[in-house]
């Protein structure tokens, strides 16, 4: 009894679901890749994100009488996402392991599966136990359960870490890896939609702590894991996920194969297309005015604004896109709550001025300084002259190098999908996801791709021309 009551001053001593009913919406993060778990299919024409594990999700927030708002990520950007409060919840077949106790607070366990091995069907009989994967590669999710196991009971392993499962299939039947380390549920479900696929269980060895699937939530959230427990009490009291949100999860991945053409899927590649224009077309704009800015700024005699511009545009060259992408929505996003695809079009923008602000430099740069004098003994300002004399002939020198920044920003604008941004690389892989095929979408990805950029070219080739006749 005396257990129970101190359960209870825990719960009530932080506002964890307070905050929850407040707003009243429960934000579950989750990587939609994982049969039957979660994974995204179309109803009605719509897509939708499924699995027994939404069921739990559904369940929960209906439990807690909010409505259920679904963030999609990578999985191994969903721990940041609970540490920065942009998720409330994770549910995506994550094991309650030590390590990741450390980090975020685990409901009950909801689900309990076997770690299994899904190899090339050509290989079933070569593939026994773990010590027949020695000395070669094997596939596993990154931060996941399975990449962990298989490094620390597989001796002489080389492990393929990968954020989607979708790309360790691929990897599998390209010969990448040797088998790909997954829950029992999941191998089950790829090797049924795929006939050239297998199952074997080598006899991973579960830790106790490490057994199951829980509900993540961030640290001292206790109100809400106490909920959500309450929920899961029930749902493995009435076995709702074996006679009701299996079933279902079931039902909706026939539906997935029954016609799985890529014709079939093209509102996602469409959609795809759509986001990708979208931050492109924005971040050309914003990286056009910061890169102008930035330009006049280096080139400026005011020492302190020179090493600020400086400073800025070495920074940003110097880092990686995806980091700053993943900074911008969860660093600025403990502060300030940014949206995934406002992160996403606020880093490409910023990281695009710079490459911007060099090009228009050495644009600027390569203009004889006896255009400059011609001006001003004219009586133009400084201001005016480069408005009206320098710009307009750098930006024809520059026009092409421009160009091409424009067509590589429309690529470099696919590492917003790690962020859950649905442009078109993030739909490629929920199609891949949906069809369990691999290449076949990568190939109508590439073709889209070729199209924008190769449509993008002629039209800055046009103007390039018109600007030779000025």
């Amino acid at each position: 009894m005396l257990l129970i009551n101190v359960g209870h001053v825990n719960a009530a001593s932080d506002n964890s679901l307070k905050d929850v009913k407040d707003k009243g919406t429960l934000v579950l993060g989750t990587s939609p890749d994982y049969p039957p778990y979660e994974f995204q299919t179309t109803v009605n024409g719509n897509d939708k994100i499924v699995g027994f594990d939404i069921s739990i999700a559904r369940k929960i927030a209906k439990d807690i009488g909010v409505k259920l708002v679904i963030k999609k990520m990578d999985f191994d950007s969903l721990l940041v996402g609970l540490e920065t409060h942009k998720i409330d919840m994770v549910i995506s077949g994550m094991n309650p392991s030590d390590d990741r106790k450390k980090s975020i607070d685990f409901s009950d366990v909801y689900y309990n599966g076997k770690q299994m091995m899904l190899v090339n069907k050509a290989d079933k009989d070569k593939y026994k136990k773990l010590n027949d994967f020695s000395g070669l590669s094997v596939g596993a999710q990154t931060g996941s359960l399975q990449y962990s196991m298989s490094k620390e009971q597989i001796n002489n392993v080389d492990i393929k870490g990968l954020a989607k499962v979708t790309d360790l299939i691929l990897a599998l039947k390209s010969g990448k890896v040797a088998g790909v380390a997954m829950e029992e549920p999941t191998a089950k479900a790829y090797a049924q939609n795929d006939s050239s696929l297998a199952v074997v269980n080598p006899g991973f060895v579960s830790a106790a702590d490490a057994r199951g699937a829980a509900a993540g939530f961030a640290k001292k959230s206790d109100a809400l894991v106490a909920a959500a427990n309450k929920s899961i009490k029930e749902i493995k009291d009435k076995d709702l996920i074996n006679k009701t949100y299996l079933p279902e999860a079931s039902n909706y991945l026939t539906k997935n194969t029954a016609d799985n053409t890529m014709i079939h899927y093209w509102k996602y590649f469409a959609k795809g297309i759509g986001y990708t224009l979208l931050i492109t077309a924005i971040s050309v704009v914003v990286g056009v005015i910061l890169g102008t800015l930035l330009a006049l700024m280096r080139l400026g005699k005011n020492k302190i604004i020179k090493v600020i511009a400086v400073s800025y545009i070495e920074f940003v060259r110097g880092t990686p896109l995806m980091i700053q992408v993943m900074f911008v929505y969860f660093g600025i996003g403990m502060i300030v709550n940014v949206p995934a695809l406002l992160a996403g079009i606020i880093a490409v923008s910023l990281n695009s001025g710079a490459y911007i602000a060099e090009v228009i430099r050495s644009g600027i740069g390569s203009i004889d300084d006896g255009q400059m004098e011609a001006a001003r003994s004219l009586g133009l300002s400084q201001k005016e002259t480069y408005k009206s004399v320098i710009i307009p002939q750098a930006l024809k020198n520059i026009w092409p190098a421009l160009g091409n920044e424009f067509i590589t920003l429309i690529k470099e604008s696919s590492i917003v999908s790690i962020i859950g941004v649905t442009d078109l690389i993030y739909q490629m892989k929920m199609v891949q996801s949906a069809t369990y095929k691999g290449i076949a979408p990568i190939f109508v990805a590439m073709v889209l791709y070729f199209v924008l950029t190769f449509s993008l070219s002629k039209l800055l080739n046009y103007f390039e021309g018109k600007m030779k006749h000025v």
